[in-house]
């Protein structure tokens, strides 16, 4: 009987795995990155970091992404990020809608320096209504 208990739960392991890489959900960041993106995540969510460090984010699953940052999400004179280059939000969005401008397909990474202390908050575009929105707090060692 406990044998029956256990191989329905390797399976099940197993089975919920392999829905979840099909679906992109939850893939991790490797050595090459800090942060990773599943299907609707950033992850982490929350990050930590030092004044003149670059983080690295990675799309980790299967479905298109961007790392866009909320304008009123910075710290006062800290530059604005949007994978894409963007200089402001609206840019990024307009691009997004336009022409997918900004977009991260699997595979691809996207890098910034903060160089102002404090929080930053961030979202994917495409999946902001799903929540998948991120925090970078910087501290000044």
């Amino acid at each position: 009987m406990r044998r029956r208990a256990l191989l329905a739960t390797v399976v099940g392991a197993s089975v919920a795995g392999c829905l979840e890489w099909g679906s992109g959900a939850r893939l991790t960041c490797d050595e090459d990155c800090d942060i990773g993106m599943s299907a609707d995540a950033f992850l982490p969510d929350a990050f930590e970091t030092s004044v003149g460090e670059t983080v690295t984010w990675k799309n980790t699953s299967t479905k298109a992404h961007t790392v866009t940052a909320y304008d009123t999400g910075l710290p006062e004179g800290a530059s604005y990020f949007a994978s894409g280059g963007y200089d402001s939000q609206e840019a990024a969005v307009d691009a997004w809608y336009d022409h997918f401008g900004g977009r991260l397909n699997a595979g691809d990474t996207y890098s910034h320096t903060f160089e102002v202390p404090g929080e930053y908050t961030y979202y994917c575009i495409p999946h902001d209504a799903a929540g998948m929105v991120g925090t970078i707090t910087v501290l000044d060692d």
